[in-house]
């Protein structure tokens, strides 16, 4: 009987199937394939699924979807040197050009003719058997689970800001929100010898979470009870309670905004020291008002961060395996491969006591 390869396929908005497929071929002689066993979903994984669109990246034919995945790799191609048939690798899931100026720097996650699992009109990781360049693969030790290896991918966002940031022992951090990629920027900042942490989240259940798992301190901005304040003065004025309840001095070293809030895009400004760092991680409202003014008057360092660049994927495998950062410890959720449109409706709701939601691959 020939061998079938189940995949979970967004045939357009809103519309997902399972589908048997032919098992996938190498394309090159350094490509692998790897046998999924673990995907965490994201949250760009269920924005396609509902609006079939992040930015130009429109979905105008069937992908499968899924991007964070480890797996075990059951065939290599004659040229691959790094990995052979057996082991367990986290997989990057982005394959850029290698060519062009952005590649040829390091900076790939900028490269305009990406191959990144799951974003249109490529196919994404959660099926059996997924093709990918060889050296994409990082192999993981013994004592990480495949759970890990899926989120060694989150966790090299995390590292890949933090990196933007030019993060450094000593410094204070700020980060803005308490999700796991805000949580997990607060434990790698830790890791890299932050010497203060600060997490803030408006959910209560999120905050106690980072509090418990990477952060020195929490705070949860309360809403304004004077409906003639100004949204930037409320910002403001957030901004300032913080660096006054956590004895940040004149502000903080380096902010991370990881949850695409105009509020808290304004208290991240505000609430940094002159000459500090500001990195915009969050993606929300295309359009925010922004304090222009106190940026150029403080002299801020203000940079933009997405997906990862060279180094970020080892570092983040070293990170798991030291235990420097546990990303299990994010898992609230489970499902079988049979269950994953289960699985994307809870990620869809957005609870607060949902952080990741990870599915397990075909057997």
């Amino acid at each position: 009987m020939t061998e079938r390869n189940p995949a979970f396929v967004l045939q357009s908005i809103r519309n997902v199937t399972f589908e048997d497929r032919e098992v996938p071929k190498l394309r090159d002689e350094h490509d692998v394939r790897v046998h999924i066993e673990q995907t965490g979903i994201c949250g760009s994984d269920v924005h396609y699924w509902q609006r079939g669109r992040i930015g130009d990246f429109i979905l105008n034919s069937p992908i499968v979807l899924g991007h964070e995945s480890a797996g075990t790799v059951v065939e290599i191609g004659s040229k691959v040197k790094n990995v052979k048939v057996g082991d367990r690798v986290a997989i990057e899931p982005g394959v850029p050009c290698r060519h062009c100026d952005y590649c040829r720097s390091g900076a790939y996650n900028l490269c305009a003719d990406t191959i990144f699992a799951a974003t249109p009109p490529w196919d994404g990781t959660l099926q059996k058997y997924y093709i990918v360049a060889g050296d994409y693969c990082y192999p993981i030790p013994d004592h990480m689970t495949a759970e890990d290896g899926a989120l060694v991918e989150p966790v090299a966002v995390a590292v890949q800001i933090c990196k933007v940031a030019d993060l450094r022992a000593g410094q204070t951090v700020l980060v803005f929100g308490c999700g796991p990629i805000g949580a997990l920027c607060q434990a790698v900042a830790k890791g890299y010898g932050a010497s203060k942490v600060i997490g803030v989240d408006i959910s209560k259940s999120r905050a106690a979470f980072a509090e418990k798992y990477g952060a020195d301190g929490i705070f949860i901005p309360e809403k304004s009870s004077d409906p003639n304040l100004d949204p930037v003065d409320a910002s403001r004025a957030t901004a300032e309670k913080i660096v006054e309840q956590f004895g940040l001095g004149e502000g903080v070293d380096v902010v991370l905004e990881c949850t695409g809030a105009a509020p808290c895009i304004q208290a991240g400004i505000f609430a940094a020291r002159k000459g500090g760092t500001y990195v915009q991680a969050g993606m929300g409202q295309e359009n925010v008002v922004f304090p222009i003014t106190t940026a150029c008057i403080r002299a801020l360092n203000i940079k933009g961060s997405i997906r990862y660049t060279t180094g970020c994927y080892p570092k983040a495998v070293e990170l798991v395996a030291s235990g420097k950062v546990n990303p299990r410890a994010l898992i609230t959720h489970r499902f079988k491969f049979e269950q994953s449109l289960e699985a994307f409706e809870v990620v869809k709701k957005a609870s607060e006591d949902t952080l990741k939601v990870m599915i397990e691959g075909v057997q």
